[in-house]
């Protein structure tokens, strides 16, 4: 063991139980062991294969890779391909126009089904509006919709002209929206009258209006879906109807090849410097990852499966699972707008029995939901269909994933019969940053552990180390990295080259730092072990500890704060915030609640600290610093660590008095 070890980083339990697939799944899967033997013989071979095998170019790449402006990759140099005829056209073309693409259904139990013939001629319809209302290649679209077949299509739309897309997560308060519009300078805004959420309307269009009411901002119109017929405020000039424009909207559109290294989309993430990151995704080493990973973790077999990427558009997973990959592999898949539980807690197993879905990818917070509901609600419904089952967002803890295993996986659906061989479970580590698949299994060649996100994919190359940057044995933990560019990185951060070097670049030399911690177990097999710096990942949300701080110092009740990230059973992390009041609340007034709420408005209900403690002060170095380290010892309920270096050594046992009571 180096002397820079961490072994905070340590902290893991044992597990011996281990799963291989079947001789039946192994012998039929689409990725065996001849990809890690392409990859590692020749890596950037192996891309400009997958890149010519799941993409039709326009004009052929020269050169596969160029890092000599490091940390900064052009990939597939030269290549011009268009992104959205990857995804549509050429299936038609090639006689799949009659597959469906998109199974729709809406949290009412409306339906819609969209074969590949009439997406295409959806987004051509889009591409066309677009156009029309002064939207051209390189120009920014602000997407804030919900989950409905108009955000594929807005955002393919986008990709097809060469307009730049930047989706805002529906949770997303005014101000978010607002910050996110003004940081890409956007144009066009696509919204909705609202969407539906747990049996009620829930409004989209008055959070754009606010964001839109003060002077200033860039946008030239705002498009409105009509979903949920509530009454809108109408802004002549700017507002109009998407039933009016795209619907309308000539069905004839050309594509246009775009260089490999066009931006495709920015996608705002949380910061530790409290401004959100817009992170630059560019076309062609993009999809290629995304599409070659999808097909390969997956063992898609487009023909016949049916897949299901649970994530919302307004997170990564959206981008690359629902909108891209799976168009791309020309595979048909089921969208969702609701929640898991409306009208009842089998919503979700009722839809994967009505539409026979084959492969299923969501995130441990959703497992650990239906555990907590009871076996007996998956039970009821027929889930044999069922072959591949995938994890995203967070680690995923053992219990959940033999959970996953044992009542997802084996159901047979007749009289409570279980498979004799449940459904593999492949559990995926990734980023917004990486943009696809960096660490996942075979599910036709690896042996599973549960809990352990296993291995890198064919032609990544990652790394377990220390704090001077030097791999660490098997057995111990220390930061993941990666040491080689791989094809769906990010470009940078919008507008801010330097901080994209500083924030990812600049911890170990030549590496990029994930964030995260990491083990390699005995068998040299990665477990995540959570964030090591000062961003949350809540229900698989990444979310910055300074952002929620500036909220509550914002509000007139604080005067100081410091949030910190909590161990949490349902949704991986919780947050937990410490604040200091400069003014009495008025009578009756409970400061909690008031604050909640309050973060909630500013940055949106998933900011929403699920512990606020009023306390009379926090534990601070000499030189000002809060300790945030003993705050999460508190919040998690462990003894508080060494307090030495603090101000005033008697904070501590203030704070965990008050956390007792």
């Amino acid at each position: 063991m180096s002397e820079s070890h961490t072994p905070t980083l340590d902290n893991l339990s044992h597990e011996s139980r281990k799963f291989a697939p079947s001789a039946e799944f192994a012998a039929h899967a689409i990725a065996k062991q001849d990809r890690y033997d392409a990859a590692a013989a020749d890596r950037l071979g192996y891309w400009a294969g997958q890149a010519r095998s799941v993409l039709t170019w326009d004009t052929d790449f020269t050169q596969t890779l160029d890092w000599s402006a490091a940390p900064v990759a052009n990939w597939f140099v030269g290549g011009k391909l268009n992104a959205a005829y990857n995804a549509l056209d050429r299936h038609v073309e090639n006689g799949l126009g009659e597959r469906v693409a998109i199974h729709f259904e809406g949290e009412p139990g409306d339906t819609r089904s969209y074969t590949y013939a009439q997406l295409t001629t959806a987004v051509k319809q889009a591409a066309n509006a677009f156009e029309s209302l002064g939207v051209a290649k390189g120009d920014r679209v602000a997407v804030y919709l919900p989950m409905i077949p108009e955000a594929v299509i807005t955002m393919l739309a986008c990709a097809r002209i060469g307009a730049i897309h930047s989706v805002v997560f529906g949770g997303f308060s005014a101000d978010a929206l607002r910050s996110r519009i003004d940081d890409a300078q956007a144009k066009l805004v696509v919204t909705a009258d609202g969407t539906y959420r747990r049996n009620k309307p829930s409004a989209l269009k008055p959070a754009v209006d606010a964001a839109l009411a003060a002077p200033g901002h860039s946008v030239q119109n705002v498009l409105v879906v009509k979903r949920n017929g509530q009454d809108v405020q109408w802004t002549e000039g700017l507002d109009k109807w998407w039933s009016d424009v795209v619907e309308t909207a000539d069905t004839e559109h050309t594509a246009v090849a775009h260089d490999s290294e066009h931006p495709l989309f920015v996608l705002y993430t949380s910061g530790t410097t409290g401004k959100p990151k817009g992170i630059v995704h560019t076309t062609g080493g993009y999809l290629v990852q995304g599409a070659v990973t999808h097909r390969d973790t997956f063992d898609l077999h487009p023909e016949t499966d049916v897949f299901w990427c649970t994530a919302d558009i307004g997170w990564v997973t959206g981008h690359s699972y629902v909108t891209y990959a799976p168009l791309i592999n020309g595979a048909t898949q089921v969208m969702y707008e609701g929640t898991p539980d409306t009208p009842h807690q089998g919503r979700w197993w009722e839809i994967v029995q009505k539409y026979g879905v084959t492969i299923l990818y969501t995130a441990p917070t959703a497992i650990r939901t239906f555990m907590k509901w009871g076996r007996s609600i998956p039970d009821s419904f027929d889930l044999s269909s069922l072959r591949v089952l995938g994890s995203v967002g967070e680690s995923i803890n053992p219990e959940a994933w033999m959970w996953y295993r044992d009542v997802i996986g084996t159901n047979a659906g007749k009289n409570g019969e279980r498979k004799e061989h449940p459904a593999p479970i492949v559990d995926t580590w990734w980023q917004t940053e990486t943009g696809a698949h960096m660490i996942a299994p075979l599910p036709g060649l690896t042996v599973t552990k549960p809990g352990s996100a296993q291995v890198p994919v064919p032609g990544i190359v990652v790394d377990v180390v220390d704090e001077a940057g030097v791999s660490v044995a098997n057995g111990e933990g220390g930061y993941l990295v990666v040491r080689e560019p791989w094809p769906g990185m990010l470009r940078g951060i919008w507008g801010d080259m330097d901080r994209y070097r500083e924030t990812y670049w600049s911890r170990f030399e030549g590496m990029y730092f994930a964030g995260d911690g990491a083990k390699r177990d005995e068998e040299g097999d990665i477990w995540l072990l959570g964030r090591v710096d000062d961003v949350m990942n809540v229900s698989g949300h990444r979310l910055s500890t300074t952002e929620i701080e500036s909220s509550l110092v914002a509000h007139p009740l604080v005067a100081e704060a410091a949030v910190v990230g909590a161990k949490d059973e349902t949704t991986g992390e919780a947050v937990v915030a410490f604040v200091i009041l400069q003014i009495e609340p008025e009578a009756g007034v409970d400061p909690v609640e008031v604050l909640r709420a309050h973060v909630g408005k500013e940055i949106g209900p998933i900011a929403k600290p699920r512990t606020i403690l009023v306390v009379q002060e926090l534990p601070k170095t000499r030189s000002g610093k809060i300790m945030r380290r003993l705050l999460k010892d508190v919040a998690e309920g462990r003894e508080v660590g060494d307090a030495t270096t603090l101000a005033d050594n008697t904070v501590m046992a203030q704070i965990v008095e008050s956390m007792r009571k």
